[in-house]
C-alpha cells in the first residue's frame, strides 16, 4: 500500500476517532466513565491531533473564521430552509440537524486530519472558512460532519469541563492534575511540551506566564453530624455571599481574573481589571453593587447575571451594574506566595494589605462573631442581607491546600425556599435530551381581571430523574394545546395540570419577567402527581418570601 492511502486513511481515521470519542462522551453519564474515554484517546492519538481535540474539549479553540449563522445558509443553500427548519425544530440541536440533512455532493474532496482542519480554519478568512467547512462535509459521513460542526462551533455540550480533561490528562501521566492547573495559562495548543512530560520524554514544561491561575480550595458541605466532633474556638466564620467565586491577578503589570474552573473572564469586567493594579492574589466573591447607594451595597444576583458571559459590555451596563471583589483570602502578595501560611494568618494580612493599599472596586469580607454552633445558626437563620446564602467556615489553622480537602472548609447553606407550582411550557432539551421535552416553564396563580390565571415564575431543566423525565415527557405529548416552534403549551388549569414542587435560593424583582419576580437556581424538587393544580401556590406566596428576605 502507498504512503499517500495510509496518509489518506489517517486522516480520515484521525476525524472518525474523534467523531467517536464526542459520541461516546456524550452517550456516558458517569464521570469515571468520561475520565476513561479522554484517557484512552489521548493514549491511541499523536500529535497534533490529541492535542487540538484536548483544547476542543476544554473550549481553548477560538475559530473565527465559521460562525453558525453562516452555517445555518450554507445548509439552507444546499437544501430545503423549511425541511431545515422543521428538522432542527424536532432535533434541537444545529450540528445534529445539519449532519442529517446534508445532500453530500460526489467529487474528489478530500478530508484533512483533525490537526490541519484546526491550522487551516485558524488562519482562513471569514469568506474562506466556510468554503472549507462545505468540501468537508461533503467527504465525511455523518458521524464525522456533526463532529467537525462541534469542532467549528465549540458549542460541543458533552458534558465534559476542562477540570475533568486535566484530571484525565494527570491520570494518563500519572501526575498530580493539580500540577496540570499551575501549568495551563503558560501551555498553547496542541500542547506538544506538555504531551512530551506526560509520556516521560521531555521535561516539565515551564510556565513563565505572569498573573498565573493557582488552583482554588474548595469546601465540603457541612451536616449536623458534623458539628459534633468541631470546636466553634478553632473556626472563623464569613458569611457566603450569592455571587460568583474569582481570583483577581496583578502580577508585574499583567492583570487577570479567573472563574473557580479556572476560565479567564478578563474581558467581560473591564472595571475589575482596571482596579487591579498591584502585585497580589485574591480570592474572593465577584459581586455587583448599587450605584445610588453609598459603599458597596450588594445588588441582587440577577443584576450579576446581566454581567456574566459577555465578550463586550457595553457603557450602559458598566454604569448600571458595576462589580466589585469581597474578598476572603490573600494567596500572593508582592511575589512571596502565602498559601502555607495558617488562614487566621492570611486573612491578617488580607485585612492590613486591604486597609494600606484601599485598591478600588475591592473590600474585605466581614468576619461573623459567635461562640457557639446554636448560636451561629441563630445568625444563619436571620442573615442581614438577601445576598447573604449562608456561611463559610474556615479552620483558623488551615493552610490553602488545592481542592476539597476534609475538614478544613465548610458551607453551611440557607435551606432552599420551596413552593408548588404548575408546568406551563415545556421544550425540548440538547444533546442526548433533545429527543425529551425537559426544560419546562411554571408558574402560580395570580387574580386578573378575568379571574384566576397562571403567571409564569420560573424556569427549570433538572432535578428530576431519568424516569421521572420520560413521565414528564410523556405528559407534555399528551397534554400540548399549543405549539409556538419549538415550545409546547401544555393544559394547566385549575382542574387540569402537572404541579411541581420547586426548590429555589432566593428571589428578586425582575421587570423582564411577567411575574415582576426572578427565581435564583430553580430546580424541581417533586412531582406531585397527587396534587390538583388549583391547590398550588400563588404570586401572593412569592411577594411575602420577597418582602421577608
Amino acid at each position: 500500500m502507498s504512503n499517500g492511502t495510509n496518509s489518506a486513511r489517517y486522516v480520515l481515521y484521525s476525524m472518525n476517532r474523534f467523531a467517536a470519542l464526542l459520541d461516546r462522551l456524550v452517550l456516558t453519564p458517569q464521570r469515571n466513565g468520561k475520565l476513561r474515554l479522554v484517557q484512552d484517546y489521548v493514549a491511541t492519538t499523536p500529535d497534533p491531533d490529541r492535542g487540538w481535540a484536548v483544547a476542543a474539549l476544554t473550549g481553548a479553540l477560538d475559530i473565527k473564521s465559521v460562525k453558525p449563522a453562516m452555517l445555518r445558509d450554507l445548509v439552507k443553500a444546499r437544501t430545503d430552509p423549511v425541511l431545515y427548519d422543521l428538522s432542527y425544530d424536532y432535533v434541537g440541536d444545529m450540528a445534529e440537524t445539519i449532519s442529517l440533512i446534508w445532500p453530500a455532493r460526489p467529487g474528489a474532496n478530500a478530508v484533512p486530519g483533525l490537526g490541519d482542519i484546526v491550522e487551516r480554519l485558524t488562519s482562513a478568512g471569514r469568506g474562506e472558512g466556510v468554503g472549507l467547512v462545505e468540501g468537508w462535509l461533503d467527504a465525511l459521513d455523518a458521524s464525522g460532519r456533526w463532529a467537525l460542526l462541534k469542532l467549528v462551533t465549540g458549542g460541543l455540550r458533552i458534558g465534559v469541563g476542562a477540570r475533568l480533561v486535566k484530571t484525565a490528562l494527570a491520570a494518563f501521566g500519572e501526575k498530580d492534575v493539580l500540577e496540570i492547573e499551575e501549568l495551563w495559562y503558560g501551555l498553547k495548543a496542541p500542547y506538544t511540551d506538555l504531551f512530551a512530560w506526560l509520556e516521560g520524554r521531555g521535561e516539565k514544561p515551564v510556565s513563565d506566564a505572569l498573573a498565573p491561575f493557582r488552583p482554588p480550595m474548595l469546601a465540603h458541605p457541612i451536616d449536623d453530624k458534623d458539628f459534633k466532633n468541631l470546636k466553634p474556638a478553632d473556626f472563623i466564620a464569613e458569611w457566603k455571599w450569592d455571587g460568583v467565586r474569582v481570583q483577581a491577578v496583578g502580577d508585574k503589570g499583567a492583570r487577570r481574573l479567573y472563574s473557580r474552573t479556572g476560565e479567564d473572564i478578563s474581558k467581560a469586567f473591564p472595571d475589575i481589571m482596571d482596579a487591579l493594579d498591584f502585585d497580589a492574589t485574591i480570592d474572593g466573591e465577584l459581586l455587583v453593587y448599587d450605584p445610588s447607594t453609598e459603599g458597596y451595597t450588594v445588588a441582587p444576583f440577577s443584576d450579576l447575571q446581566k454581567r456574566l458571559n459577555r465578550k463586550t459590555v457595553s457603557k450602559k451596563l458598566l454604569t448600571a451594574h458595576p462589580a466589585f471583589i469581597r474578598a476572603y483570602d490573600l494567596l500572593a502578595l508582592n511575589g512571596e506566595d502565602l498559601r502555607a501560611l495558617p488562614f487566621s494568618e492570611r486573612r491578617a494580612r488580607l485585612a492590613h494589605w486591604l486597609g494600606a493599599v484601599a485598591p478600588a472596586r475591592t473590600d474585605l469580607s466581614p468576619g461573623v462573631a459567635f461562640e457557639t454552633w446554636d448560636g451561629l445558626a441563630d445568625l444563619r437563620a436571620d442573615p442581614p442581607l438577601a445576598a447573604v446564602e449562608g456561611l463559610m467556615l474556615k479552620r483558623k489553622d488551615a493552610a490553602y491546600v488545592p481542592g476539597r480537602p476534609k475538614g478544613l472548609w465548610w458551607k453551611w447553606k440557607r435551606d432552599p425556599f420551596l413552593i408548588d407550582a404548575v408546568l406551563m411550557y415545556a421544550q425540548r432539551g440538547h444533546g442526548k435530551r433533545s429527543s425529551y421535552y425537559s426544560d419546562y416553564t411554571f408558574g402560580v396563580w395570580r387574580e386578573e381581571e378575568n379571574g384566576e390565571a397562571l403567571v409564569p415564575v420560573g424556569k427549570a431543566y433538572f432535578g428530576f430523574t431519568d424516569e421521572e423525565l420520560k413521565q414528564i415527557d410523556k405528559f407534555v405529548r399528551t397534554n400540548t394545546t399549543n405549539r409556538y416552534g419549538p415550545v409546547r403549551e401544555v393544559r394547566a388549569t385549575p382542574e387540569d395540570g402537572l404541579v411541581l414542587e420547586i426548590a429555589f435560593e432566593g428571589l428578586n424583582r425582575s421587570p423582564r419577567h411577567k411575574s415582576g419576580l426572578a427565581m435564583r437556581f430553580p430546580r424541581i424538587s417533586r412531582l406531585r402527581w397527587d396534587k390538583p393544580a388549583r391547590d398550588a401556590d400563588r404570586i401572593e406566596t412569592l411577594e411575602t418570601l420577597l418582602a421577608n428576605m
